[in-house]
Formats: C-alpha cells, structure tokens, sequence
C-alpha cells in the first residue's frame, strides 16, 4: 500500500508528519491549541479545543477531507473536569453521523496544553 505525507507550511519541526494518507485513510497526528495562527497563546479549554479541531480541519482539507469523513477521534484532556465543556465546543464540529470517539485523561507534554486531538478518517480516491 502506497502511503504519502501530508503536511502544511505551518506543520511542526519535531519528527512526525501532521497526517499520513494510507489506502482510503487519513491517520491525523494529535493536534493542540495552545496557539492560534498568529502564535498568540490560547487559554481555557473551549477556546483550545476549538483550535484543535481548527487545526484538524486544515490538515484534514491539506488531504483532500473533510470533518465529516473522519470516524475515530481521540481526545486527550489535562482534567477530567474539562470534559463537559470540550463535548459541547466537540458538537459544534462533529455532527450528523457522529465518529467512534475515546477520551482519555492524560498530561500532555508542554505545560499549558489542555488538550489534544487526533483522528482517522475514511477517504476513498484522495
């Protein structure tokens, strides 16, 4: 199976690819929102989270997807008592059919990021 890079100008200099494009599926690496596209820091979980799924819209689109093709999300969350409010800026993103989705409780690796988002989706022909 042919697997391709998908990346952005914008994309991270630490040594991974924003997405990997193999068969019909987009593997999304975890996107944070901790900054904005200016890099001006993000703070409080709405606003990070919505920047994460900001930023994995834009590399889904790098890819030729969409939100809606996406069917595995993985949230990692600083404090579980982030959840409600990160579920209701997440129904802002995810709607009609919604993805399989795990939520897991974890420090993610700077200080500051309250949480992080990767995906998969299903993309046949891109």
């Amino acid at each position: 199976m042919a697997k391709k890079v998908i990346t952005l100008p914008t994309a991270s200099k630490l040594p991974y690819s924003p997405a990997i494009l193999a068969g019909d599926y987009i593997f999304v690496s975890g996107q944070v929102g901790h900054l904005d596209d200016r890099g001006d820091r993000v703070e409080g979980i709405e606003a990070q989270a919505r920047q994460c799924f900001e930023n994995t819209k834009k590399v889904l689109t790098a890819g030729g997807a969409a939100l809606e093709d996406v069917v595995k999300v993985t949230v990692f969350l600083r404090d579980e008592r982030d959840f409600i409010r990160m579920n209701d800026v997440y129904r802002g993103y995810f709607t009609g059919m919604l993805p399989a989705r795990s939520t897991v409780i974890a420090s993610p690796p700077m200080p500051g990021i309250l949480i992080e988002v990767d995906c998969i989706a299903y993309a046949p022909g891109k």
